[in-house]
């Protein structure tokens, strides 16, 4: 029994450090969803659900201005633009900060989650529960290394292609259908570690960039959210069996609403 045991601990410090975080993130994840909120739109009917939408700000809270979380900067322009800048209320429920205000006639939940980025998704789908919303009708706003500063695009599904915030949507909401708005924060020069990058805060020439592409992507946004019909229905995404996490995969769709800076 002492051998099979000591086998199990040096197979496990053969792992890879990265397989090794990701397990012990899904499993916080795991513990942290154990409960979800119950649903506060309960009697509403399917019509009223789909009038419903919800808009994520992903990143690391505490860290404003940082790479990483330049998701909730465009989700604070937003709110600007909304008339609601002060409207924000923690939610214990939903591990974030809530705001519920009406876009035409859309009920739009933003969403301001209070955990790391790499639990993200926790916040996410609870919120998702309390409010009976639909992963389609879920927009991301995150960071992307693979666009540069000064460009942003709306992609439909598909993979978290690296992105931890993304992933953790992915696996607590057991499908990959959410809509994301990229903001392109470029990759490091030189040899400077993605991780002390992302976490890294914006030189000030690069803020002058951001501050246009915040207005530029919310213009983007606004309209997504008002024109917009979901571009996939969860059974056509990825979508993970919570019996036996069987995958099925989706091509994602990039989208042709890309600006850039100029």
């Amino acid at each position: 029994m002492r051998g099979k045991v000591w086998a199990a601990v040096t197979q496990v410090f053969k792992m890879p450090m990265a397989l090794i975080r990701r397990m012990i993130t899904k499993l916080i994840s795991r513990v942290l969803m154990s409960t979800l909120p119950s649903p506060k739109m309960a009697g509403q009917t399917i019509g009223d659900c789909n009038r419903r939408k919800m808009v994520v700000g992903l990143g690391n809270p505490g860290m404003n201005g940082s790479r990483h979380s330049v998701g909730m900067a465009v989700l604070t322009t937003l709110t600007e633009r909304l008339g609601v800048p002060d409207s924000w209320r923690s939610d214990r429920q939903v591990s974030g900060e809530v705001i519920v205000t009406q876009l035409q006639d859309i009920q739009l939940i933003l969403l301001r989650p209070k955990l790391l980025m790499n639990v993200n998704g926790v916040s996410v789908a609870k919120a998702a529960s309390k409010y009976l919303i639909s992963p389609e009708h879920i927009l991301l706003i995150h960071d992307e290394l693979d666009k540069p500063l000064g460009k942003f695009g709306i992609k439909h599904g598909g993979s978290a292609r690296g992105h931890n915030g993304v992933r953790s949507c992915v696996d607590c909401l057991h499908t990959d259908v959410m809509p994301r708005l990229r903001i392109g924060i470029g990759r490091p020069s030189g040899k400077t570690p993605v991780d002390r990058y992302v976490l890294g805060r914006f030189s000030q020439e690069e803020q002058n960039v951001l501050d246009s592409v915040m207005k530029q992507s919310v213009d983007v946004l606004l309209t997504y959210i008002t024109n917009s019909q979901p571009q996939t229905s969860p059974a056509e995404g990825r979508r993970a069996s919570r019996k036996n996490n069987a995958r099925t995969l989706s091509p994602p769709q990039d989208t042709t609403e890309e600006q850039k800076q100029n």
